[in-house]
């Protein structure tokens, strides 16, 4: 059956089948490829986009902005000092305001529950640029990335180093499930994935043939790795733990030793950016690399500049498919 995917709203990674998964990765590499031949495009014209940000941003608004504009749609950034989302007003009210004006809505924030609440009032497709537990459109970059370098996705074993009860952990573990690849957790067991989730992955996992696993130990979590997948120890909202976090981590640094433990050439490194790999002396405090070297972070496995390119040609797909 053909793929539909108009009116949906994207929330989560889980809430995609692996044929739509499919589907949207496929589209990304048709509007990079027309966005690399100079073709201009159309597919959203007259539609007008409200991009909601609670948290500050790089690579999610600058590629929503992009791909709004190549397509011939109206981007409208709203930041958290513009309206009254959850102050004044309402969430529920704010998205029927929204909705009643924009085509479509992208949130990025804090709690999941404020995207839900959006889609659910919003009467409009709304997708969730980030939330405290998932990171779906950065989950669709990451895949083409991978893609774009393998060929396929399923039985690519990819493990995520570091905080792996992050919205990148949950996200990676969930979207490998559902394309039937080999995740592996490589973190120390205070910071593995919330009980619940890791038990959706694996549900998941019995009808794709993914394998999820939780590991200790750093080398033997990249033994065999396609993918070595890092973020940052400190998540947004969570600087004060930095210095906990480095202690915990430090063991789980992305560095050449760690690259050559997985006993593949054509490993490729991954990371959702920003990195901190080597701290600019200007910035508040100095420590130097943290979750990867600088060493790791610029060699020729690191496909990071690809994958953050791509952000912009997933979330195009993401507007496209749910809007066009």
């Amino acid at each position: 059956m053909p793929v539909n995917m108009r009116g949906k709203s994207l929330l989560t990674v889980e809430q995609l089948t692996k044929e739509e998964m499919e589907y949207l990765l496929d589209l990304s590499a048709t509007l990079k490829a027309k966005k690399k031949a100079g073709i201009k495009g159309n597919l959203l014209e007259g539609k007008n986009i409200a991009l909601l940000f609670e948290k500050p941003s790089t690579r999610t608004r600058c590629a929503f902005v992009v791909a709004c504009i190549d397509e011939g749609a109206h981007p409208e950034y709203l930041g958290k000092d513009d309206i009254q989302l959850g102050k004044k007003e309402t969430v529920a009210d704010t998205a029927r305001v929204l909705g009643r004006m924009f085509d479509g809505i992208e949130f990025r924030g804090f709690k999941q529950e404020t995207v839900e609440t959006l889609a659910k009032y919003a009467g409009v497709p709304v997708w969730n640029g980030l939330t405290d537990y998932s990171h779906p459109t950065q989950i669709l970059a990451d895949f083409l990335t991978i893609k774009e370098h393998f060929g396929h996705l399923k039985g690519i074993k990819l493990t995520y180093m570091g905080d792996a009860r992050n919205n990148m952990g949950n996200s990676l573990m969930l979207g490998c499930a559902v394309m039937g690849m080999h995740f592996v957790a490589g973190a120390p067991k205070a910071l593995w994935p919330e009980n619940s989730v890791v038990e959706k992955a694996k549900e998941i996992a019995n009808n794709t043939g993914a394998v999820i696993e939780l590991i200790e130990d750093p080398k033997a979590a990249v033994k065999d790795s396609d993918v070595i997948y890092t973020d940052v120890w400190a998540s947004m909202g969570e600087e004060s733990k930095l210095q906990e976090r480095i202690e915990q981590l430090k063991p789980y640094q992305v560095n050449m030793d760690l690259i050559r433990a997985t006993g593949k050439e054509d490993v490729i490194f991954l990371h959702c950016l920003p990195a901190i790999h080597n701290y600019d002396t200007d910035m508040s405090k100095n420590y130097g690399a943290m979750e990867v070297t600088d060493e790791v972070f610029e060699s020729k496995y690191s496909k990071v500049f690809d994958q953050a390119e791509n952000r912009m040609h997933t979330i195009k797909a993401v507007m496209v498919a749910t809007l066009a």
